[in-house]
């Protein structure tokens, strides 16, 4: 099972890079159409745990989400170069 990033919020605050200050992502699953909101950490074990995440440009470029730690420790997502140089993840609407 598949599940598209459709939006993000931020946290406020200072965050040492922009994809820590990413608090909650939405999110579609393929093939069923269940949507959700998920912390960065549920994604980060979502991703880390073999599950498929990926952000869909207007376009229908993919970038698929990948599981990282700071060097802090803290657990966060962000998707993979693809070659463009808008930031795909960050690019996203914010969840209502």
């Amino acid at each position: 099972m598949a599940i598209r990033i459709t939006c993000i919020n931020k946290a406020g605050g200072q965050h040492e890079n922009p994809h820590v200050a990413i608090s909650r992502l939405g999110w579609t699953e393929d093939g069923t159409g269940t949507t959700g909101i998920s912390t960065r950490e549920e994604m980060y074990d979502w991703v880390k745990s073999e599950g498929t995440a990926y952000v869909q440009d207007a376009r229908g470029d993919v970038a698929f989400l990948i599981a990282e730690i700071s060097a802090r420790g803290t657990k966060f997502v962000r998707t993979r170069p693809d070659g463009t140089k808008a930031d795909n993840l960050l690019s996203l609407g914010e969840c209502r």
